[in-house]
């Protein structure tokens, strides 16, 4: 496998800088209940305005689709109705996302009146991903504090058909640290089977970025998010990122994948001849065996209203449009959400 030794050994060094350098603790506000973290692939969010490094003319005013500014805006509401929905009391405090354009759609999200509230600030680096569709994460700034953010590449020599890995590390009430890494593997278009080797890339990398970072820290709190095109029983998550089941606690597991059991239980968080159980969220050991922080739920969050019912078969997310076709939906993901207990 071909890793980028570079970026390794600048993250583990950047690691152990942080770790020396901890100063005041307690640097973030407590929240009332629990610490959230949410993912959520809001499915192609483009603005209208044609960028000439990128695929986006499916997304411009003159397109099939007339991607106008009304439908923009539409698509910003509903993204910001879902977001306002993943819990009953509060905004999460983290929220990793898949398929935005560019910082500028973020930024028009936040504007809308069932978010604004939340205040989050952006977290996105430029990627060169061809069709234009990017990672990125908002936070709560009363809620975490941000201590460093990075880019990581799967191959040492940059390829246009890989997404590179968001990494975030920050503070939360208490002092306590996370890790976080935002994900969009490689889709399954051109063949499953065709395409397993780059999402087989993407746990490796993983594997090896989650080892170094535990070989610094045994105890460290880890959060791997994302599409990840692939179920939680695939080679990808099983024999490459090696993710356990949460309810086998084998001592020489130290990644612990909290969809595996709602999969195995025929949830699900996008539909096409069946459920699938692409978003997925991953933790390290500590934070299931720790006095805090730790995992309280975790959850597929899925209203009536983000549904499609068709003539034939179970309501599925409601998406957007497809196929050239405008259906003013949500999005063809449903998110998850994470809950740790920081009392």
């Amino acid at each position: 496998m071909r890793f980028t030794r570079l970026f390794i050994f600048s993250f583990v060094g950047s690691l152990l800088l942080l770790t020396a350098c901890k100063g005041t603790r307690q640097v973030a506000k407590k929240p009332q209940h629990f610490w959230m973290a949410a993912f959520y692939n809001v499915e192609n969010l483009f603005d209208t305005i044609n960028d000439p490094l990128i695929d986006d003319e499916e997304f411009l005013p003159d397109s099939k689709l007339n991607w106008n500014t009304e439908k923009y805006r539409q698509k910003l509401a509903q993204k910001a109705r879902v977001i306002a929905s993943m819990d009953s009391a509060d905004f999460p405090h983290f929220i990793g996302l898949a398929e935005v354009e560019n910082k500028t759609v973020l930024y028009d999200l936040l504007t809308i009146p069932d978010i604004a509230p939340a205040a989050y600030k952006v977290i996105h680096i430029d990627d060169d991903d061809s069709r234009g569709i990017e990672v990125a994460a908002l936070y709560r700034e009363d809620y975490f504090k941000v201590l460093h953010i990075q880019a990581f590449e799967p191959l040492a020599e940059k390829s246009q058909s890989m997404r590179h890995v968001l990494y975030v590390k920050g503070l939360i009430w208490g002092g306590d640290t996370l890790h976080l890494f935002v994900n969009h593997w490689t889709s399954r278009y051109g063949g499953k089977e065709k395409t397993a080797v780059k999402r087989a890339v993407y746990g490796d990398f993983l594997r090896h970025l989650s080892d170094s970072l535990l070989a610094v820290d045994a105890g460290a709190n880890l959060i791997i998010m994302g599409d990840l095109n692939d179920n939680p029983d695939d080679e990808s998550l099983t024999n490459h990122l090696k993710a356990a089941d949460p309810g086998d606690r084998d001592a020489s597991y130290s990644l612990f994948n909290l969809s595996l059991p709602l999969y195995k239980a025929g949830e699900g968080t996008l539909f096409y001849r069946g459920w699938d159980f692409f978003d997925q969220l991953i933790v390290s050991r500590a934070l299931l065996e720790s006095q805090k922080p730790l995992v309280s739920t975790f959850k597929v969050v899925k209203h009536p209203w983000m549904l499609f019912k068709p003539k034939n078969g179970e309501p599925r997310p409601n998406r957007t449009a497809s196929g050239g076709r405008y259906y003013g939906g949500f999005s063809d993901h449903l998110p998850v959400i994470l809950y740790l207990d920081v009392d």
